[in-house]
């Protein structure tokens, strides 16, 4: 009980860190950060990873190797499978909105890969923090049972010590994915196909040589494209054309809010790719 205490605190704490994340992340742009405040959201998100493993975790596994070590029998055990079953009843609601949310049309089979492929941090936190509520409630209901059952008080720490790993586990994959985007993640390849495609129809272009994005927010995307255009073109065309492109890219992609254009031969593309991510591009 100890435990699962701990862990709707550190939820709660969570909770608000990702509203203090979102918040700041909607903070528009000035001189000291031109491209916006958008990654905030990503900082925050992987604050609660460390505060779930660190605290959560730590305190959980420490207070279950306690009980191991010094078992005490459970007391007033009517009361904690009260406590128990509203706290299950309110944490599954949220889990199922949160599933609803964010798993939309995709297979449950499916739903690891769309946690790693999301941009968006409080879309899957919420979702992997109720899991592991849900989980961290059946273990300490099966912990209470069983030590009461067998007379066994040992196996309530089991149980705490279970829990830790849950959380820390759920703390591990949090880390994971926000750290990535933290350090700065690609769009979807669906959207730069997508951009490849718009850019490459557009007249005078000849040839799409790459097109490098990144996010800063869950919809913001920066988008730089290189192209190699038609000898024959005339600035005023041009200046036309790359208007045309990015309002288009816009309109198609609203979360593109800066898009920069190269104009350049292949061979010129080639070795700036060189240059900058090592000989074979990646």
């Amino acid at each position: 009980m100890l435990s699962e205490g701990i862990h709707s605190i550190v939820d709660t704490g969570n909770g608000i860190l990702v509203l203090y994340g979102l918040r700041r992340a909607a903070v528009r742009p000035d001189h000291e950060h031109p491209f916006g405040h958008g990654r905030e959201i990503y900082f925050w998100s992987f604050v609660v990873a460390v505060l779930l493993f660190a605290i959560g975790a730590g305190i959980s596994v420490y207070q279950g190797i306690v009980q191991i070590l010094k078992p005490e029998p459970v007391q007033h055990v009517a009361v904690n499978y009260v406590v128990l079953g509203i706290c299950l009843l309110f944490d599954g609601t949220t889990w199922l909105l949160a599933l609803r949310n964010f798993k939309a049309k995709e297979n449950f089979s499916q739903l690891l890969t769309s946690i790693h492929k999301s941009k968006d941090p409080p879309s899957f936190i919420v979702l992997l923090e109720d899991s592991a509520s849900i989980f961290g409630i059946l273990i300490a209901t099966a912990g209470i049972y069983f030590s009461v059952r067998l007379a066994l008080p040992v196996l309530d720490g089991v149980a705490s010590v279970l829990i830790g790993l849950v959380m820390a586990a759920t703390a591990s994959l949090i880390g994971r994915e926000t750290k990535s985007l933290l350090i700065g993640e690609a769009a979807d390849q669906g959207i730069v196909d997508s951009i490849t495609q718009l850019a490459g129809h557009m007249p005078g272009v000849m040839h799409v040589n790459g097109v490098l994005t990144v996010h800063l927010g869950p919809r913001q995307i920066i988008v730089a494209l290189s192209l190699e255009l038609a000898d024959d073109w005339k600035t005023p065309g041009v200046e036309a054309m790359i208007v045309e492109l990015e309002t288009s890219i816009r309109c198609v992609h609203p979360g593109v809010f800066l898009i920069f254009i190269k104009l350049q031969s292949p061979e010129a593309y080639k070795g700036t790719v060189k240059r900058y991510c090592g000989p074979s591009g990646q």
